[in-house]
């Protein structure tokens, strides 16, 4: 449908717009169906075998050298650790994103080895 409209760019241009609509309340109100979990959105999640597989390698092989090191940087602590610690994860891991998520990791292991050490005094 075209309409001459007056706020239109060109004065006098006809603009394509929406037909108007009549009935200004909806009287037939219907129920919001849920979404479908699509495998493009279970992507890159581990499934819970892989979980496991990983902690138990994890727990087999201990911490990587580097991995180590970034321990040793949260036991030293200072002021800009957490900031260190994030330059030297980018360095070896590459990305932004994987840096933090290797950063607050080893975070979580230093609460958990503090936390046993606790426990056994």
């Amino acid at each position: 449908q075209m309409r001459s409209v007056p706020n239109s760019d060109r004065p006098g241009w006809a603009v394509a717009m929406a037909p108007i609509r009549l009935r200004t309340k909806a009287s037939h109100q219907v129920e919001k169906r849920a979404k479908v979990v699509r495998p493009k959105h279970r992507k890159g999640k581990p499934s819970q075998r892989v979980k496991i597989v990983r902690d138990v390698i994890a727990e087999v092989a201990g911490l990587s050298p580097y991995e180590k090191r970034l321990l040793d940087m949260i036991k030293t602590g200072g002021a800009s650790s957490e900031k260190r610690m994030y330059k030297y994860a980018k360095q070896r891991l590459g990305t932004h994103k994987r840096a933090l998520k290797k950063r607050e990791a080893m975070k979580d292991v230093y609460a958990q080895m503090r936390a046993r050490q606790a426990m056994e005094k």
